[in-house]
């Protein structure tokens, strides 16, 4: 069988390090940018619906939105319908630096697709979207304390 995974680990790991060198001069580090987007995209999400989109526990997520409030990336707002959450929202710093993280995405994207054609841009979206639905069955019951039978 062929380990599609670790070839999807090595382009995730090598263009987050990319990332990491590209931001490194607006203060943004270790995918501080994955998070910043999404607040980006949804302002006012709370942090447990960040975590399940980038798919990383809670712990990950509080750290990474107390650096980006530190660096005044963004900024917490109590929830008025619930005051137990506080919603995210960018600031302008964080609005300003948005359209550069993008257009570094698209470029990773043109990069990274070079040479396929648009059916196969097509096909591989929609396998990847297959393969990440396969896998957020096991990561929600793990992420509830289940174990997976191997």
């Amino acid at each position: 069988m062929k380990d599609v995974l670790r070839e999807l680990g090595n382009i995730a790991r090598a263009l987050d390090s990319i990332s990491n060198v590209e931001f490194k001069d607006l203060k943004l580090t270790k995918g501080q940018y994955l998070y910043l987007v999404r607040i980006c995209e949804f302002p006012g999400i709370i942090q447990e619906k960040l975590a399940e989109m980038v798919k990383v526990d809670r712990t990950t997520v509080a750290r990474a939105v107390k650096k980006l409030e530190l660096n005044g990336f963004i900024e917490r707002k109590m929830d008025k319908q619930n005051k137990k959450n506080k919603q995210l929202f960018p600031t302008k710093r964080g609005l300003d630096t948005f359209p550069f993280i993008i257009r570094e995405n698209e470029y990773s994207n043109s990069v990274a697709l070079d040479g396929f054609s648009e059916d196969e841009v097509e096909s591989l979206v929609c396998f990847l979207t297959r393969m990440r639905q396969n896998i957020e069955t096991d990561w929600n019951a793990v992420k509830k304390g289940g174990k997976r039978i191997y």
